[in-house]
Formats: C-alpha cells, structure tokens, sequence
C-alpha cells in the first residue's frame, strides 16, 4: 500500500511460498486503513495471510476467516485461527451476505 493508498507489486523475496503475499497486503492495508478495514482469508494450501490478519486484528480492522470445514483446502484458514480469533468466521455465503449488508446504496 502506498501513501497514496494505491497498490504496488514488489518483486521482493515470497512469503509462504508466494509472491504477492497475502501477509504484505493485510499488514500495509492495515497501515493504511487501521479500524477501517475489513480483511477477508479464504481457501489456500499454505500459511500466507494468517499473520497479517492478526495484524489487521491488532489495528482495529475486522477480520472475517472462511469456515475451514467448507474450505477446499483449509490449511490458510486453520493457521489464521490458530493465531488469533476473527471477528467472523463465516461460510462463503454468509460472507457474501456480510459483505452486501455493508453496502449502503440499493444493489
């Protein structure tokens, strides 16, 4: 995340295995945005993302953890459990449901 709030790719080291990682993005949009950010963690087969959800967490944002019992691979959404407790943890529809309940104008 930039000053100006836009995103940039880097060509950094990866992280869990994976460039772009989901841990930079949650751990500068929450730099960014603090308490108001909302961070999503589906599916995944690695560990990218759970500690920068944490950090979302840890700045105020809401943090929302895909049901692993629905996850095609659950291991993502496992690790970011493990690390701390979100603010949802939501099937893939419900999330879509939450999601649309923050939208203040008609669809």
């Amino acid at each position: 995340m930039e000053l100006d709030r836009s995103l940039s790719l880097s060509q950094e080291d990866r992280v869990h295995h994976s460039r772009p990682s989901i841990d930079y993005l949650f751990e500068s949009a929450a730099d960014a945005y603090g308490a108001g950010l909302l961070a999503v963690l589906l599916t995944g087969a690695n560990q990218d993302g759970a500690q920068g959800l944490a950090q979302v967490k840890q700045q105020g944002g809401t943090t929302v953890v895909q049901e692993p019992t629905e996850a095609r691979v659950a291991v993502m959404p496992l690790a970011a459990l493990a690390l701390h407790t979100p603010d949802h943890i939501l099937t893939l529809s419900r999330i879509g449901s939450l999601l649309a309940s923050l939208e203040y104008s008609p669809c």
